[in-house]
């Protein structure tokens, strides 16, 4: 994996259970539209659900930004959904894993894929205590990390709370950086408290997440707002590098703070990673 990647700030989780709502979804303005296959499907309604999934996904304006979440891979459903993903002639740009416990996963997922000729970004839902545990090595083997904060606190026989998600966000958010991965932080259950999305969002973001997950399109504006990239911190980034620059790659002052060259390293990132993000993303994403 080389090269500043294109990381999503925004995920927006719909089930496949209508074709109407799927594509409806779209008109919202989240970077990724995600199909959902799995929890948000009854066992009974997945058959139809693949075929509201083939269907939207060749209806889809930009496929490449459009992602399907499957089933726990080693599950019969899993297969299925497999071969709709790879039988179909419009593919996503994103495959998400569930329920994963190892990299050697992403890797036969890939090799199922790629024997079929596609080779979408594998996003990776951290929800089981063996992937906090391997996460070095999974984050290595993916391209995103989800945070899963349902399943993995119903493992734990935790609450979902910022303190008992800690450590997981933690770990996700260093493995990430090591490898350039995508750092995508789960959905808000708590809908009927928008201070609590507004504060968590706020949150990840200081630990060094790149995007957040959601159910409900009312949340974007706020995920929007507070993680996709602004003119202000673009501007600072450039400046940062131009003053170290300056300084023949040395100590600097810049508006009374001091800078060097690890400030301009993470400024470099900085405006690599949003001029990708606005190559991929800049509209919405549909």
């Amino acid at each position: 994996m080389t090269g500043v990647r294109a990381i999503p700030r925004s995920i927006l989780y719909t089930p496949a259970l209508s074709l109407d709502r799927v594509v409806k979804a779209w008109s919202y303005d989240a970077d990724v539209h995600l199909i959902d296959l799995e929890d948000s499907v009854p066992p009974a309604e997945k058959p139809a659900a693949r075929e509201v999934c083939r269907d939207a996904l060749e209806k889809a304006p930009r496929p490449a930004n459009v992602a399907v979440r499957i089933n726990e891979l080693g599950s019969v459903a899993a297969v299925h959904d497999l071969l709709l993903l790879t039988e179909c002639p419009a593919r996503p740009g994103i495959v998400m894993m569930t329920m994963v416990t190892s990299a050697d996963e992403v890797e036969l997922l890939r090799r199922i894929l790629a024997s079929a000729g596609a080779q979408p970004e594998i996003y990776v839902t951290v929800e089981t205590v063996e992937a906090i545990v391997g996460i070095d090595a999974i984050a290595r083997a993916a391209d995103g990390l989800v945070l899963g904060s349902a399943d993995l606190a119903a493992t734990l026989g935790v609450e979902i709370t910022w303190e008992a998600m800690l450590a997981a966000r933690q770990a996700m958010a260093l493995a990430c950086a090591r490898y350039g991965t995508a750092c995508i932080d789960t959905a808000n259950f708590r809908l009927a408290e928008p201070a609590v999305l507004t504060e968590e969002t706020a949150r990840v973001r200081a630990l060094g997440f790149h995007g957040k997950a959601t159910v409900h399109p009312g949340e974007l504006d706020v995920i929007n707002r507070a993680l996709r990239p602004h003119p202000d911190d673009l501007r600072l980034a450039r400046r940062i590098t131009d003053a170290v620059r300056a300084a023949d790659g040395g100590i600097a002052v810049l508006d009374g703070n001091m800078v060097g060259p690890p400030f301009a390293r993470m400024a470099r990132d900085t405006v690599a990673r949003e001029d990708a993000w606005a190559a991929r993303f800049s509209g919405g994403g549909r």
